[in-house]
């Protein structure tokens, strides 16, 4: 199982068959046409949502659809308190730190309307034949309804009061 902060370094190639902890997944690929990076959407078995844009950006959402983590620009993000904070990686000679840093309103509000943009480009890029479906498990779920249903909604998201999945 991925877990923690490990998963946001792992080659993105290997997702599909290496994330876990989400009980249904799909991956999409660029049509022959189109230029970009592949994504993962899935779902973990209570209903919480992770979706990888590449291997630059990643967006983790509880069961009520509430963003608790997320990844992109060399940050982590978390939920706390119904606010962001980011965390960056500092590497040293011996350790990494994360150093913490709350978002300001401004960032916050740039943060998710640059998330809703990035998720409404998913389902539109899909929609207009953009991106494939090149896998998916388990392979007899409806994984795509499920995913594209969920991307339907993805503008009322909001922030989680924490960065746990529950």
């Amino acid at each position: 199982m991925l877990t923690g902060m490990a998963r946001e370094e792992l080659d993105r190639e290997d997702l599909l068959r290496g994330a876990t902890a989400l009980a249904e997944r799909i991956e999409f690929a660029p049509a022959a046409t189109e230029d970009g990076e592949h994504v993962v959407i899935g779902f973990r078995a209570d209903g919480a949502m992770s979706i990888y844009l590449g291997g630059d950006t990643a967006y983790h959402f509880n069961s009520l659809g509430q963003l608790r983590r997320a990844y992109g620009d060399r940050l982590l993000y978390k939920a706390q308190r119904g606010e962001l904070v980011a965390l960056e990686r500092i590497r040293q000679e011996n350790e990494v730190q994360l150093v913490r840093r709350p978002l300001s309103r401004a960032e916050q509000a740039n943060f998710l309307a640059t998330m809703h943009e990035r998720l409404r480009d998913l389902a539109d890029r899909y929609n207009h034949h953009a991106l494939v479906p090149i896998g998916q498990v388990p392979a007899e779920a409806d994984v795509l309804g499920r995913a594209l249903d969920w991307l339907e909604q993805a503008h009322r998201v909001t922030i989680a009061e924490s960065p746990h999945v529950r």
